[in-house]
């Protein structure tokens, strides 16, 4: 079993229901396909999975944003499926306890109403399906990208699980939780983990472009703008980019995020 494995059974290791008769670990999805459904540690995960062919060497994962207002997240699947093609894979990945716009749900609790929701259990949940993924698309390169919340556990992903993605776009990022929710004077979350709390383990190799818009009143762009420099001080190549004119969700529905996602995958 690999080191990544290794960790991430430990990290769910509570949560993991053995079958004592054959000692083996029981699958959460009765029959995980990979493009619709994946096993992701104890829950199982709904995916909507673009340009899926033999050869193609990097898998582009999407992970979105918290949801506060409901409704569901499948929203990013419009600039999945335009990166996808030319040697890339690209997944929209639903989040545990979230739903599409077809009601196919994750399993898990989604956290989306009571918030602090970037907690271990639910990113170890998430790094794990991506590593399964990795592996059955025998990926090479492994690019995340998150929005809002989605940035949030990408960007701890990275740090937490090392080698796991090679690079990661992180759209309207609270890269620092804390700072974020003094920021809009809201409590704080105490379960929830933080990018930037990950910064000295995030590996060198690593490319990261984090995009926040200039009228984003929620993860207002310094918090994006400071992660990025701790990174770089760290030699790892980070940009930070404020998207004149966008808020919060729009900042995903431009050309500067799809141009990113297309230059981390290799697609121009």
């Amino acid at each position: 079993m690999r080191g990544i494995a290794r960790r991430l059974l430990f990290a769910l290791a509570p949560a993991i229901c053995l079958v004592i008769a054959g000692e083996a670990l029981a699958r959460p999805c009765k029959s995980p396909d990979n493009v619709t459904r994946v096993t992701g540690g104890s829950e199982c995960l709904v995916i909507h999975t673009f340009g899926a062919a033999a050869g193609n060497r990097t898998l582009v994962v999407f992970i979105h944003g918290d949801g506060t207002q409901g409704g569901p997240s499948d929203y990013l699947a419009a600039s999945a499926e335009r990166v996808s093609g030319g040697g890339v894979t690209a997944v929209v990945l639903i989040r545990p306890g979230y739903y599409d716009s077809e009601d196919a749900r994750s399993t898990g609790t989604s956290y989306r109403h009571d918030g602090d929701g970037y907690r271990d259990d639910i990113i170890a949940a998430i790094a794990a399906a991506i590593d399964e993924l990795r592996d059955h698309h025998r990926a090479r390169r492994v690019v995340l990208v998150g929005h809002s919340g989605g940035a949030a556990i990408s960007g701890v992903i990275l740090g937490q699980y090392p080698g796991l993605a090679n690079a990661a776009v992180l759209a309207a990022c609270p890269c620092n939780v804390a700072k974020w929710r003094s920021m809009r004077g809201r409590g704080v979350w105490v379960n929830s983990l933080s990018p930037h709390a990950f910064v000295k383990s995030v590996p060198k190799g690593t490319e990261v472009v984090a995009l926040t818009g200039s009228r984003d009143a929620n993860t207002r762009p310094a918090l994006a703008r400071d992660y990025v420099s701790a990174l770089n001080r760290r030699g790892v190549t980070a940009i930070f980019v404020e998207v004149v004119g966008a808020g919060h969700s729009k900042v995903a529905r431009t050309q500067a995020f799809d141009g990113a996602i297309a230059r981390l995958a290799g697609r121009n």
